[in-house]
């Protein structure tokens, strides 16, 4: 038998994805009996153009939601509209019966946005630049 090759890549690959999350999902639907592993997006687009503007991305999977990526430009931060979304996300998560989320940001971004809305610090491992963190949340819903 030829040696196995491992591949390191930088790019993105749709098939792998595909492949490892179909292979993941039959994993733990044969223990659970269950592969209810869904994406969740929230997205804000714009009136006129339909453009997306912002908005989250995550998914849901066994009774957990997972905040994957939040971004708003800085036109649109400070109105309550992040604060929006976020309730989208999580309602839709509760829809969905999860009991919980996680997430990860940068210290340098916005864990205090987090907190203020209800998410609780669990974690916090340093990362770069020099003297910054990654944080990570968790809120019961």
């Amino acid at each position: 038998m030829t040696a196995l090759r491992i591949e390191i890549s930088d790019q993105p690959n749709p098939d792998a994805e595909r492949l490892l999350g179909d292979g993941l999902a039959a994993f733990n639907e044969a223990i659970t009996g269950a592969n209810d592993r869904q994406p969740l997006t929230v997205l804000v687009r714009d009136p006129d153009t339909r453009q997306i503007l912002g908005g989250i991305t995550g998914k849901t999977s066994l009774g957990m939601a997972f905040l994957d990526l939040f971004h708003l430009p800085d036109a649109l931060r400070g109105s309550g509209l992040g604060s929006q979304l976020l309730q989208a996300f999580e309602d839709e998560a509760r829809r969905r019966g999860c009991l919980s989320a996680v997430l990860y940001t940068l210290s340098f971004q916005a864990p205090a946005f987090y907190q203020k809305q209800g998410w609780v610090r669990f974690g916090e491992v340093p990362c770069m630049p020099a003297g910054s963190s990654r944080v990570f949340l968790s809120k019961a819903l």
